[in-house]
């Protein structure tokens, strides 16, 4: 069964900054499309940012050069950098393992938790 662990997330005041990883069990990252989701309750679930095989990145507007997508194939773990951080950021985030542009995630991570609050 794959697993997909996420760790990392927080309590941490407006200005901060946090680092999610994401480690899978059961399949190599370098395979699939990496993507970051999260949701803030009562909203929806939306992306925050993708990386492709080929290394390059999306991401969502109101993150744009706040928050970093990056993939260490030979570690096999994704991560999420995240400065300047603001108490709209706040929701549990959730990484996903896509195998193509073209399916939906194929596997989800359990989430973490990232508040933004002084």
């Amino acid at each position: 069964q794959v697993q997909l662990v996420e760790s990392g997330g927080g309590l941490v005041q407006p200005g901060g900054s946090l680092k999610l990883s994401c480690a899978p069990s059961r399949i190599m990252f370098s395979n699939y499309i990496i993507v970051w989701y999260r949701q803030a309750p009562g909203k929806q679930r939306e992306l925050v940012a993708q990386i492709f095989k080929s290394g390059s990145t999306n991401y969502e507007d109101s993150v744009k050069g706040r928050f970093t997508i990056s993939r260490d194939n030979a570690k096999n773990t994704a991560y999420l950098e995240m400065k300047s951080l603001k108490p709209e950021d706040t929701a549990v985030y959730y990484c996903g393992a896509q195998s193509s542009i073209y399916s939906s995630v194929n596997y989800w991570g359990q989430g973490t938790q990232v508040t933004v609050s002084s």
